[in-house]
């Protein structure tokens, strides 16, 4: 930081400091400009006389309330007017007092709102004006009179042009505030609606295989020393679901990471093209499982076909978990007007997800559909068991419809 800089940083931390310096300066102006006789025989001359005492007095004055101008504008204002007034109507030649008004004008100006620099610049030009024109020892035509309303006018339209430009750098400055601060929190609120989305897809995968794992497992231990053939068999089939969870979580997890890690699978996110696939591991597990499509032709957006994939992954996981050993299943997937329809049926007697349980699964299953502006409404079906349907639109809408990534 230069010299220059250092002492313009202190004087803005000491504005009083900076007032008394301009004070001084203002007092040399009006000290020097005394001697000057306007009136001479040949125009203005440049001699030294003798100050009358009342205008010495009144430019110490004023120099010295010009150090209070930023505290109280306006009392400063009133006071160095005064002094002005009694030196125009007293004065011959007159001392520039007036140059303190002046300043003591264009802090008003510069530190109050339009209207007020209005109504106190018009009065101040008024009076000082007519205190010249009416009261002092010139004719009211005279050069000096009318410099007196010129120099009023300056003060006042200089501070108001000041007062602007800081308003305006200032409401700049607080646009490009709040525009950071709405980034931030859009980017905020993004990462928030990304980690939700990431959660679920991780309830989703972690709780259909942890499923079926189960279940073959426990097939295994069951049969495990009078049937050892199908204990492998119930073997095999968790080692498969393990290894497709493992695969969709490392998928999943790969979105997490960072721009210098190591490269994250790019295996494209299930749909309903893989609903054979995902059927055979419930019939692996043992559940029966119909299937009935017809939404031959649809291409579905990748947020849809994911959303129908987990909906129909999710109801038949609560069916193998909850619906009892002997439960069947039915799923159909049908192409209705501008929407896709899943609807999962079973008639298992338990009860999929109670309210007291805690499971997840089905509210899940609610936010991933309504965040594509689509229905889900599950409950029990009359003469037992369970019923999940769900309605999505083909065509996504919003923010909340973007593909994942």
């Amino acid at each position: 930081m230069s010299t220059v800089d250092r002492i313009r940083h202190r004087l803005k931390a000491h504005p009083m400091a900076l007032d008394a310096i301009l004070a001084v300066g203002v007092l040399a102006c009006m000290v020097v400009g005394s001697f000057v006789d306007p009136r001479g025989p040949d125009g203005v001359t440049w001699g030294i006389r003798t100050p009358d005492p009342l205008s010495l007095v009144l430019i110490g004055l004023s120099a010295a309330a010009l150090v209070f101008r930023r505290r109280a504008p306006i009392t400063v204002l009133a006071l160095t007017g005064t002094f002005s007034i009694v030196e125009c109507v007293t004065g011959d030649p007159r001392a520039p007092v007036a140059m303190s008004a002046v300043i003591a004008l264009y802090t008003v100006a510069s530190t109050t709102d339009r209207p007020t620099t209005w109504r106190v610049g018009l009065l101040t030009m008024t009076v000082l004006t007519a205190a010249a024109m009416l009261g002092g020892p010139l004719p009211w035509y005279a050069q000096e009179n009318l410099g007196i309303f010129a120099w009023t006018g300056i003060g006042a339209t200089a501070g108001d042009a000041v007062r602007s430009r800081r308003a305006f750098v200032q409401a700049i400055q607080d646009r490009a505030e709040k525009a950071e601060r709405t980034r931030e929190e859009e980017a905020r609120r993004r990462v928030a609606e990304e980690r939700l989305r990431i959660a679920r897809d991780l309830h989703d995968v972690v709780a259909h295989h942890i499923a079926l794992v189960n279940v073959q497992a426990g097939v295994a231990a069951h049969v495990m020393d009078k049937r050892p053939d199908q204990a492998k068999e119930a073997l095999s089939h968790v080692r498969e679901a393990s290894r497709s969870a493992l695969n969709e979580l490392r998928a999943t997890v790969g979105l997490l990471r960072q721009s210098g890690d190591p490269e994250a699978p790019t295996e494209p996110a299930p749909g309903l093209d893989r609903l054979d696939e995902l059927v055979g591991t419930f019939r692996s597990a043992g559940l029966h499982v119909e299937v009935a499509r017809a939404d031959a032709g649809t291409t579905l957006p990748a947020a849809v076909d994911l959303a129908a994939y987990r909906v129909i992954q999710e109801a038949l996981t609560n069916v193998q978990k909850h619906a009892g050993g002997e439960a069947k299943a039915e799923v159909s997937v049908v192409r209705v007007g501008p929407n896709i329809e899943i609807t999962v049926l079973d008639n298992g007697a338990g009860e999929e997800e109670p309210a007291d349980g805690g499971g997840h699964g089905l509210l899940g299953m609610r936010e991933r559909v309504t965040a594509l502006r689509g229905t889900l409404t599950t409950g029990p079906r009359y003469g037992g068991g369970f019923r999940v349907h769900a309605i999505l639109p083909v065509r996504t809408r919003g923010r909340g419809a973007a593909d994942p990534v």
